[in-house]
């Protein structure tokens, strides 16, 4: 049974795959975009969603890393590659758009980390989002 995909979630998808290559591969936005595009379901994703955070974690990479930094207990490069890159979806979504409840960017990281990750790479996004909103989002978070 096959579970029904909205057009963000399979941006978010394909958003985590491009920073992946982005990572892993050293691929450029160009590159990234052509791949992504000859994937078949691509054109069921938002669009706009997946160039916007695509572009907006990319160029904000360094800042990102330095608010998530102290919410993770080991060194950047020691966390996997596929958790990397979900965080750093995550934190750009926590905080370049406030538009998207904080409940629901967390939400969809832990998928894309049951989906993507590791065993208990869930675990761990959750863990450290989940105080990374407490930071970037006070108010909204007092409130869960």
């Amino acid at each position: 049974m096959s579970e029904r995909k909205s057009p963000r979630r399979r941006a978010r998808e394909f958003i985590v795959q491009g920073l992946y290559q982005w990572q892993v591969g050293d691929q450029d936005a160009a590159a990234i975009q052509v791949q992504a595009e000859g994937v078949p379901g691509f054109n069921k994703a938002d669009g706009v969603l997946y160039s916007t955070l695509l572009a907006e974690a990319r160029q904000n990479a360094e800042a990102l890393k330095l608010d998530l930094a102290p919410h993770i207990d080991r060194a950047w490069d020691e966390v996997s590659p596929v958790e990397r890159c979900i965080l750093l979806l995550g934190a750009c979504e926590l905080k370049l758009h406030p538009e998207t409840p904080y409940r629901v960017i967390i939400n969809e990281a832990i998928e894309l980390a049951k989906t993507f990750g590791g065993t208990d790479g869930h675990k761990f996004v959750n863990g450290v989002l989940d105080k990374l909103a407490a930071v970037l989002r006070p108010a909204e978070a007092i409130t869960r």
